[in-house]
């Protein structure tokens, strides 16, 4: 059903889906809690996986016709440097609305743990957003 909709718009290519770009794995240091001990850096793993446009022409092998995952983890990157953020939740709002801006990204999953919050697991939230 999803798949007509979007074949409906425009949106899914000759091949058959909307495409998805994947960046798993980021490990960053950032500034993240709501307690006086977070205020140090703390490791997080940030996975995003894209749902963008599919297209049924050539990209031609070029990187002008193609979302750049270099471009959106340099983004990221220099997000999570800015500054201290409360949330894991408003981490991951602010990663999806980065991967939102390109108007070829349809949908975005953003999952976001903080690593050494507790000893024994991985803690975080994981959030869909679409344009």
């Amino acid at each position: 059903m999803e798949n007509r909709f979007l074949a409906a718009q425009g949106f899914v290519s000759e091949a058959g889906g909307p495409d998805r770009l994947l960046i798993r794995d980021l490990m960053l240091r950032a500034r993240i809690g709501i307690h006086p001990h977070e205020r140090e850096p703390q490791r997080v793993r940030i996975n995003a996986e894209l749902e963008i446009l599919g297209t049924s022409r050539p990209i031609g092998d070029d990187i002008a016709n193609v979302i750049s995952y270099e471009h959106l983890i340099a983004r990221i990157k220099e997000m999570v440097g800015a500054g201290h953020i409360n949330l894991v939740e408003t981490l991951a709002a602010r990663i999806a609305e980065i991967c939102l801006d390109d108007p070829r990204a349809l949908r975005v999953r953003v999952r976001v743990e903080k690593l050494d919050v507790e000893p024994d697991a991985a803690v975080g939230i994981e959030i869909e957003r679409t344009r």
